[in-house]
């Protein structure tokens, strides 16, 4: 699959996203240095629970949206006071990370 080095830089970028904000798979990417490969972050954090705990849930797509069928992940995200837009994506205008 991936390299470890890989897999560590995409876990301790998404470590470092505070409660009450969240991050893209795109802009993970671009923070490790590799911009185009956006679906290869999501599919590392699918398996992130095989090297710790990790915020996973903070990170959705570039719209906003959270992960298909994992219904905990909004709930996970409102317990930490991230907004929503009415359409049920997450409102990055108010809460995208900064890093």
């Amino acid at each position: 699959m991936t390299d470890e080095k890989l897999i560590y830089e995409v876990l301790a970028v998404v470590g470092e996203i505070p409660e009450g904000k969240a991050a893209t798979y795109g802009q993970i990417a671009r923070l490790i240095g590799r911009e185009k490969q956006s679906r290869l972050v999501g599919k590392i954090l699918s398996l992130s629970d095989q090297y710790g705990e990790y915020p996973c849930h903070r990170v959705v797509n570039h719209a906003g949206r959270i992960v298909p069928g994992w219904t905990e992940q909004t709930d996970l995200l409102l317990k930490e006071g991230v907004p929503f837009r009415k359409d049920g994506y997450v409102d990055l205008r108010q809460c995208q990370w900064v890093p």
